[in-house]
């Protein structure tokens, strides 16, 4: 059959299957508990109100409602967020069909992906499918996605490439932010008080303040901190060296665990100020600043290494088979080396200043908007990646691989675009998008593995000395965009529209060398502070410049068709794309050398050349209803997107000078295609009683996956990477008065997403490493005054005590490792809100 014969089927035939409540549910998720999960991620709370309330939308770049907006998009508001209680934007996944939140390995970074396509890796250069826009801004960084959501209005998920509006190398989709905007019109004071499992102490403040008629001022200020909730009991050996070195036998059958301490706290300031000015009806300006300063600990490792010889740490005696405890989130485990260009022991630094501009001015036959920003963020990243920590009798602490990851970023941004509000039967969005995106990156790496498995180097150990590779990219991305609507007739509208997009990115880089070899000699009187003090300007011997460009037309049409005033369907075909990116880490432990031994620049310059740009066309069809005079809500989508030279991440073994290293491998793997179905509902059965549930399934294969390291590996019988089969969710809230004064409203909801792979082995699938599936049970119970002016909540998430993958690795022959989400949680909130 296909996709086309697919996708015309899936309009009619898969609705009917959902009316008949018989769902063919997969052998890897049980079936959703009732017969048609009914769920609709972005309703406003209804609860008290006799029918559903319109969603308005921005997908479209204009203000549309939800249930004529012709792609699939689902959103999420401000109510529904409270009554959820989210950590951050990730936890919102649970209420959006086909988009799976997880982290990456060794970070408090977001792992999102939509419909088969996501990212894994905390590479710098290696743009995100999935596009983060906080109020029109697009977040570069995965490393700073996982947004606090005290101050949102509405988030909005569009699944599926966006060519024309959204067209920043968006092949997966993107996540639109919308926060709360100042008020002209009223004074306000909003704060709340978390605390909970964890040490968990969550204070949360607003104030809106209105000048003169004119201007007002909004400021949001938080602060997030907890204990963590690992513990550093993570065991070790016997140790059994492979070599007979005096630095080695110090560790020969040394075995132990950890203090037992709780770690990977947390503690991040963030704030926002806000100014808006509305001098006239016809334009408003809106300056922002963003702070953020996080200081929390380094996120902790669980070692995951299989018992087998096919892995060095395992044959080392320091594989997870060392460990004793029973719960996993008692064996992390964290070396907090000082020195030596780490610095893990104070933990993380990321900090973040931003200032952003919006500009509106209208007319009678349209309006003018300008987004302009500048983000500058700075990540120090220390981290034991491994999650053991080995400990010689003499109190020497053995960095198996430490490293510390820090990077400098500095984002502009503008974008200008037209919407025009014509009176006749075509309207369109037009505009032009810029951005420039400089970053210096530079990664201090201890590998006192080495030390066990072939000997300390030939001026100390490598345990002692820091092993870096620096590099730097200055990008560019260019395009303008145009998109028409045009209604037929009056119940029938067709749109299209295109984007032709311009990159231009310039790297630069070294291979990696200890820090005496800077120069190009040996000199050991260079003595670095930092990391970053290495980077490629700074020392420019034997760093090579690339350069790669694309010039990429992208485009969308889609068909709408209001069939009776309750019911809408529409189709739409559009092709996106992401840019390729530079393979930054084919400098380590990968010498680039002639036969004299000298640097072999130009093959290193071939091995770190970009790949080529990911491209998505996608075909989806959809029927979105309001049925029982607005009580219930009815929204399916059948999908089907065809990936080609899609851009895959491998971790390849080496054997360089007979130690055994590992390289990160980015290349095109040919062709993959994903089909699935989306349903979300929402229904209002009785008065004060909203059910909402979401619903997707995507199947997805590889059409050819063939590496380049080693040649010729056949990949393509895997399984794509971060593509549950099945995830659904199932949410109920109930609102009742107590007198006239207070209310009281439960709410509760059950999510499952189901199991899916984290990282590919190049050795055996059997060395995969998966996030298990997982049913999480969350529940809320707040007593409210009945105008909201203040509340106490109660709050409890993971309720089942669910232990369950949310980023795993395999570092191919050498070992695996993973980290956990939270346990069981239960927290408690005062909330209050003033004003005139």
């Amino acid at each position: 059959m296909t996709h086309h014969r697919w996708l015309s089927s899936t309009a009619f035939g898969v609705i009917a299957m959902a009316a008949m409540a018989s769902p063919a549910w997969g052998q890897d998720a049980p079936p959703p508990p009732t017969p048609t999960p009914a769920a609709e991620a972005a309703a406003p709370s209804t609860a008290g109100t006799s029918g559903l309330q319109e969603i308005v939308v921005t997908a479209t770049r204009r203000a549309t409602n939800l249930q004529t907006t012709p792609i699939a998009v689902s959103a999420v508001d401000s109510q529904l967020i409270q009554q959820a209680s989210p950590r951050n934007i990730g936890d919102l996944a649970a209420f959006v069909p086909n988009f799976s939140a997880a982290t990456i390995t060794g970070f408090n970074a977001a792992s999102f992906s939509i419909r088969g396509v996501g990212q894994n890796n905390i590479i710098v250069y290696f743009e995100p499918p999935v596009a983060v826009l906080v109020d029109d801004f697009v977040v570069p960084s995965v490393q700073t996605q996982l947004l606090d959501t005290f101050d949102v209005a509405q988030v909005e998920v569009l699944r599926g490439p966006q060519g024309t509006l959204f067209g920043k190398n968006t092949t997966g989709g993107a996540v639109v932010v919308k926060t709360k905007r100042p008020d002209l019109d009223h004074f306000e004071v909003e704060g709340r008080m978390q605390t909970g499992s964890f040490g968990t102490v969550i204070p949360q403040g607003a104030v809106n303040i209105p000048i003169g008629h004119t201007l007002a001022f909004r400021g949001v200020i938080g602060h997030t901190g907890s204990d963590g909730y690992y513990h550093d009991g993570g065991c070790f050996g016997p140790v059994t060296p492979l070599n007979t070195s005096a630095f080695a036998s110090k560790f020969a059958g040394a075995q132990g665990c950890g203090n037992g301490k709780a770690i990977g706290g947390q503690d991040v300031w963030n704030a926002r100020a806000k100014l808006l000015w509305e001098p006239s009806s016809n334009f408003t300006a809106l300056a922002q600043y963003e702070y953020l300063r996080d200081r929390s600990d380094s996120v902790p490792a669980i070692n995951l290494t299989p018992d087998s010889s096919a892995f060095l740490f395992s044959t080392l005696g320091l594989g997870a088979a060392a460990n004793q405890h029973s719960d996993p989130l008692d064996n992390a485990a964290i070396t907090n080396r000082q020195g030596a260009l780490l610095k893990m022991g104070s933990g993380q630094k990321i900090s973040v200043d931003g200032g952003y501009l919006t500009m509106d001015y209208k007319m009678d036959w349209g309006t003018f908007t300008s987004v302009s920003g500048y983000r500058y963020q700075r990540s120090r990243l220390p981290n034991t990646y491994m999650g053991s920590a080995p400990v010689a009798s003499d109190g020497t602490v053995l960095s198996l691989f430490d490293a510390q990851r820090d990077d400098n970023r500095k984002t502009w941004q503008e974008e200008l675009r037209f919407a025009s509000s014509f009176k006749g039967p075509f309207n369109f969005v037009a505009g032009g998008f810029y951005q420039k995106d400089n970053t210096d990156f530079c990664v201090a790496q201890l590998l006192g593995f080495l030390d066990l498995s072939s000997g300390p180097l030939a001026f100390g150990p490598w345990n002692d000395n820091p092993y870096l590779l620096c590099n730097a990219q200055h990008a560019r991305s260019t395009a303008a965009f145009i998109e028409g609507t045009l209604k037929i007739t009056p119940t029938l509208t067709l749109t299209a529209g295109g984007r032709y997009t311009w990159e231009r990115k310039t790297w630069w880089g070294r291979q990696q060398v200890f820090q005496q070899q800077l120069t190009g000699g040996f000199d050991p009187s260079i003595v670095l502070q930092d990391a970053l003090d290495a980077n490629v300007f700074a020392y420019p011997d034997g760093v090579i410049k690339v350069k790669d460009r694309a010039n990429e037309p992208t485009w969308r049409a889609s068909i709408g068709w209001q069939a009776t005033p309750t019911i809408y369907g529409y189709a739409t075909y559009s092709r996106g794309f992401k840019g390729g990116g530079f393979n930054d880490q084919i400098g380590s432990f990968h010498p680039f050398v002639n036969a004299d031994g000298t640097e072999n620049q130009q093959a290193f310059a071939e091995a770190a050349s970009a790949t080529k740009p990911e491209k998505a066309d996608s075909y989806e069809a959809g029927v979105k209803t309001e049925l029982l005079d607005h009580h219930l809500r009815f929204n399916l989508t059948g999908f089907y997107v065809d990936y080609t030279n899609l851009q895959k991440q491998i971790v390849v073994p080496l054997v360089v000078d007979g130690q055994q290293f590992q390289v990160t491998r980015f290349f095109n793997a040919a062709k993959a295609t994903v089909k699935g179905v989306e349903l979300e509902t929402t229904l209002i059965p009785v008065h004060g009683l909203t059910l909402r549930g979401v619903m997707g399934y995507q199947d997805g294969k590889y059409k050819k996956y063939v590496t380049p390291i080693p040649a010729g590996y056949d990949l393509s019988t895997a399984p794509l990477d971060r593509l549950p089969k099945w995830q659904w969710t199932v949410d109920a809230t109930y609102e009742m008065p107590l007198g006239d004064r207070y209310k009281v409203q439960l709410n509760g909801n059950v999510a499952y997403t189901g199991r899916n792979l984290a990282t590919q082995s190049i050795t055996s699938p059997d060395e995969n490493t998966y996030l298990n599936a997982r049913t999480l049970v969350n529940a809320s119970l707040t007593l409210a005054e009945a105008q909201d002016k203040y509340y106490v909540r109660f709050v409890g998430r993971n309720l089942t005590d669910k232990r369950y993958l949310t980023a795993a690795q395999v570092v191919g022959g050498l070992w695996a490792d993973g980290q956990y989400g939270a346990p069981r949680y239960f927290g408690a909130e005062f909330g209050f809100k003033f004003g005139n």
